[in-house]
């Protein structure tokens, strides 16, 4: 009686001649802190916080919408806007290159996203920055959008929530980028004075003139685990003041103890603080 032959590696697509199963692109990554392989689907559903170290890995705008409001609730606001060029800038490539490669990347006309939407059941008005298109930088649209989302919170009487994630002014467009740190701020300044609730959220990084404008005029700063917060950079300071800075200078916690930051809050604690300030605020 014949028997069926051994099956070999070849017999077997789905196998590597090494008897390995091929895993697929990106099924697995690697935490930046800890070097732990990690399942990707874990993270995702861990709010893309490693399960090993805590480590928050940076998310994109699209990315904190979803995780901060309520399913289905967020009706974005001035999605049309776009930079221009006035300038005429050019680097290694011209300026309407980087804008339309970020653009294709992000699927997004700039780095912020505003509009309104409910945090367990409160409405407010949010923008979240994406560090996805240019590093978050801070253009004219940047700062428009956010102006327009200070100004909508207060016609609305609604609390503003800000998550900034940014590199700082945007270089391309020079000084009209630096307007936008006076523009914010007189907007918020306006907002503060109608009796408006402005709770601000400092993730990693929120540096340059983010930092330097509207991220610190929050009427409560929170920040996430370990985020990188300051104005110039720390390698900047050093050579400047000439001494060695404290051990965790610039991230949340050692900000926290200096009394820049209220409190630092895990992510998956982000929305129960957020609803629980605008219940004590009355608003």
């Amino acid at each position: 009686m014949s028997q069926t032959p051994p099956r070999t590696w070849a017999d077997v697509p789905e196998l590597t001649a090494r008897g390995k199963k091929a895993v697929p692109e990106g099924l697995w990554i690697q935490c930046p802190a800890c070097s732990a392989s990690l399942f990707r689907r874990s993270v995702e559903s861990n709010l893309w916080v490693c399960p090993t170290c805590q480590y928050h890995f940076r998310v994109s705008a699209t990315q904190r919408i979803e995780q901060l409001m309520d399913p289905g609730s967020f009706e974005p606001m001035n999605v049309e806007m776009a930079p221009a060029d006035p300038l005429g800038f050019v680097d290694i490539k011209p300026y309407p290159a980087r804008i339309k490669a970020a653009q294709k990347k992000t699927g997004q006309n700039d780095g912020v996203q505003t509009g309104l939407g409910f945090i367990k059941g409160r409405k407010v008005v949010l923008a979240a920055m994406d560090f996805t298109f240019l590093g978050g930088s801070m253009g004219s649209v940047v700062g428009e959008k956010i102006a327009r989302a200070v100004e909508t919170a207060e016609d609305r009487d609604l609390p503003l929530v800000i998550v900034s994630a940014s590199g700082g002014a945007r270089m391309m467009e020079s000084g009209y980028s630096l307007m936008q740190m006076a523009k914010t701020s007189a907007a918020l300044g306006r907002f503060h004075d109608a009796g408006g609730l402005f709770i601000s959220v400092l993730t990693d990084p929120t540096t340059g003139g983010v930092t330097a404008s509207f991220a610190m005029l929050g009427d409560v700063i929170l920040a996430e685990p370990n985020a990188l917060i300051g104005f110039a950079g720390p390698r900047v300071i050093e050579q400047t003041i000439r001494q060695t800075l404290p051990e965790g200078f610039q991230r949340a916690e050692f900000l926290r103890d200096c009394g820049f930051v209220d409190r630092v809050v895990p992510r998956c604690d982000l929305r129960s603080e957020i609803s629980s300030i605008i219940d004590y605020a009355g608003k």
